[in-house]
């Protein structure tokens, strides 16, 4: 589960009406009087006036903020919970156990290396072994999933295809796939395979079918699918879901003398592409060293980083502030109006940015940007879905002596189960698991857990379970121990000590059949506001090295706005810049 979002909720309230007051009826004045006179009621309602308001303190919005203050701009932060970074929050417990409600480590990237460097947290990074592989539970046994060692460049491509975890050794001796599988992943791979629909959304289940065949996806793909989304491959959009995987079939056919866009050959020339755009772009001589993609966290756990975040904003970071309502502003800018624990507060800014979820937004955006309510009243009749949806997702923290983990010997060389070796283990939804998934999270990094217990968090529910939200905890502590029995433990194994539970009851925002046609509808509408952009998780990814580098990029956007538009007017709105591309590749 490289992918809980760490995006914020901010509840959305009913629209409050600030009144104006001091005009007299029947006064006549002329425009320019009345224009100073409604910028002066400005001021006086507005309790503050700031350059951007960063609404939603979850890792999109804290390092947005962090950015944008780095870079000189008077940024307000605002978040409605009690603290900083939304689902990702560590514990740690006073017999030695540290768990995190949320996701569990981030995918190594510049943007979170640097941010760690710019804070002076660098020191706290752990990172686990990258020869690691995820594991996949089929026929009652755990398989490996293909993996290199770590290597940079060249070195790492071929560990990748004949290490001896690799592509080569999965397809001639893994067990995961059978023969007539393995041959029409081959085929898929090497050879080639049928042409895209014209002009259809694939779903993933459709894609990589079409690709790969029906074995690759029911025991490869729709775990992943599941740990990474809690999601439904059979309504999620690849385009939209796994955009950069689905870009490698057009790698694939660019390649002239591959006829037939065997997909393999896509996958190495976009590799030698992305060596290249990483030697000319190398990271900072005194970043940290570290390896692309490698799993990370830190030592007292994901939260150091929205920690530092607010030690570093010190006061431009406001908590339990809930948004109300986003207005314009006579003379420009807008206004934010929020319930607050003194009492409502205004604030006059140049610019505004949410990073709030989608279903927080219903109703505030109304006064400025109508158009946005295709977020949460959009209908999807091929799908039976309206606006973007958030399953629930149970995350569940449990910990067993290492006594009691069966006592096997694991495929290629990575020793006995009891150590747990690698990242974790997912389990298709073929094998009648019901969690979704497991990471192994006390042999993933160091000092997660005492040294005679393992440490497991399990993520359960999803969009094809999303009843687990009516259980009780001792229910669905009971189905995560059920879960563990069937792929860890032993018989005898005694009871979980449970560490930790925490339901998120909108969990992740599902990148679903139609999700393109609702982006390219706020986009369009973002444009006729100038300095108002309204992103999240569900516009630029949901792991949170996506998270990271949007809050990067974007900063650079509204500081754009800031140094070059003059404050938009609803006669002569100035050009906005487009959105940045966020993803972490």
């Amino acid at each position: 589960w490289l992918a809980i979002m760490g995006c914020t909720a901010v509840t959305a309230f009913g629209p409050m009406n600030v009144m104006p007051s001091g005009i007299a009826r029947g006064m006549r004045v002329g425009r320019r009087s009345a224009c100073s006179s409604r910028a002066s009621r400005t001021m006086m309602l507005a309790n503050k006036e700031v350059d951007c308001v960063v609404v939603g303190g979850g890792i999109s919005g804290s390092t947005l903020a962090h950015n944008l203050n780095r870079g000189g701009v008077d940024v307000l932060l605002t978040e409605a919970r009690d603290y900083l970074g939304g689902n990702v929050k560590s514990h740690k417990t006073e017999d030695g156990f540290i768990w995190e409600e949320g996701p569990n480590s981030f995918a190594a990237q510049p943007s979170i290396i640097r941010i760690a460097y710019e804070l002076g947290i660098d020191d706290q990074f752990v990172f686990g072994d990258e020869s690691l592989p995820p594991w996949v539970f089929h026929n009652g046994k755990l398989h490996p999933l293909p993996k290199g060692r770590g290597s940079p460049g060249g070195k790492g491509q071929l560990e990748l295809l004949f290490g001896p975890n690799g592509v080569v050794k999965f397809g001639l001796a893994g067990q995961l796939l059978s023969w007539p599988g393995k041959i029409r992943a081959g085929i898929g791979a090497f050879v080639g395979h049928a042409a895209a629909p014209e002009g259809k959304d694939e779903t993933i289940r459709e894609w990589v079918t079409r690709i790969l065949g029906e074995e690759v996806f029911l025991r490869c793909i729709d775990p992943f699918v599941s740990g990474v989304y809690a999601g439904n491959p059979e309504t999620l959009s690849m385009k939209s879901a796994l955009g950069k995987i689905a870009r490698i079939e057009q790698y694939a056919y660019s390649i002239e003398w591959n006829k037939f866009g065997a997909i393999l050959y896509g996958g190495l020339k976009r590799q030698v592409e992305l060596q290249k755009e990483r030697k000319a772009d190398p990271p900072a001589p005194e970043w940290v060293k570290f390896t692309y993609g490698n799993p990370g966290s830190f030592r007292e756990g994901l939260s150091t980083l929205p920690k530092a975040i607010e030690k570093s904003l010190a006061d431009k970071v406001k908590l339990q502030w809930k948004l109300t309502k986003i207005e314009s502003a006579p003379g420009g800018g807008y206004l934010a109006t929020y319930d607050t624990p003194s009492g409502v507060q205004t604030i006059k800014t140049k610019a505004i940015v949410s990073t709030a979820p989608a279903h927080a937004l219903r109703g505030v955006l109304d006064p400025v940007l109508p158009e946005a309510s295709v977020l949460t009243d959009k209908i999807r009749d091929e799908i039976d879905r309206v606006g973007i949806y958030y399953p629930p997702v149970c995350a569940v923290t449990v910990a067993y002596p290492k006594d009691s983990f069966k006592d096997v010997e694991l495929d290629n060389g990575f020793g006995n189960l009891q150590n747990l070796p690698g990242f974790g283990s997912l389990n298709p939804r073929t094998e009648g698991v019901r969690t979704l998934g497991t990471l192994w999270s006390s042999s993933l990094f160091p000092g997660r857990a005492p040294r005679d217990y393992n440490l497991l968090l399990n993520y359960i529910g999803g969009s094809r379970d999303p009843t687990i939200k009516d259980l009780t905890q001792e229910e669905v502590v009971a189905e995560v121990d059920k879960g563990c029995r069937q792929v860890l433990l032993k018989a005898d194994a005694p009871p979980p000590k449970v560490i930790g539970f925490k339901l998120w009851p909108t969990a992740i925002p599902q990148y679903e059949l139609g999700h393109a046609s609702i982006i390219d509808e706020l986009e369009a509408a973002e444009k006729q506001r100038p300095g108002l952009w309204v992103c999240g998780n569900y516009r630029t990814g949901v792991a949170f090295p996506d998270c990271v580098t949007f809050g990067y990029e974007h900063a650079k956007v509204v500081k754009q706005f800031l140094e070059t538009a003059q404050s938009p007017t609803p006669d002569t709105p100035p050009p906005t810049p487009e959105l940045a591309n966020a993803g972490a590749e």
